[in-house]
């Protein structure tokens, strides 16, 4: 890889790394309805397994799956890695918008993250998973 392009895709993932929390808060605080129609303004920059956009072929492998056993929380995006592909960051938002975990990827790793919920928890629970060519997917689940 040039100089120029690991500058370009370091200040990608700079950029990426910060706003990619504030979109979960930003997306999941108004929740419920804005991911369920293609006539909303989260059209073309949140994609759900509903809702995959121009990426409908892209589904199996960028949507992340949610599992959850007790308190703790496994997401996993079943997707290659690779330098030029590869899933850049999971994030875990609670229905009232707050982040509950977050782990950033390189391409030498899995794109698989672990958590734990608050004691109790109830409700909805987001997970995203955010591919360097796909763009930004969401899954939810109740808890």
């Amino acid at each position: 890889m040039s100089q120029t392009n690991e500058a370009q895709t370091n200040s990608r993932r700079l950029f990426l790394k910060g706003a990619l929390s504030t979109a979960a808060v930003a997306a999941t605080a108004t929740a419920g309805n804005v991911f369920a129609s293609s006539n909303t303004a989260m059209t073309g920059i949140i994609y759900t397994k509903e809702n995959p956009g121009k990426w409908a072929k892209k589904v199996g492998g960028h949507l992340p799956s949610i599992k959850l056993d007790g308190n703790k929380v496994t997401i996993e995006t079943d997707h290659g890695m690779s330098k030029k592909h590869f899933i850049v960051r999971h994030t875990i938002v609670s229905e009232q918008g707050e982040v509950l975990g977050e782990k950033t990827f390189t391409p030498d790793d899995e794109a698989i993250s672990h958590y734990t919920l608050p004691a109790n928890y109830k409700g909805k629970l987001y997970a995203t998973s955010f591919c360097n060519k796909h763009d930004f997917w969401l899954a939810e689940t109740n808890v």
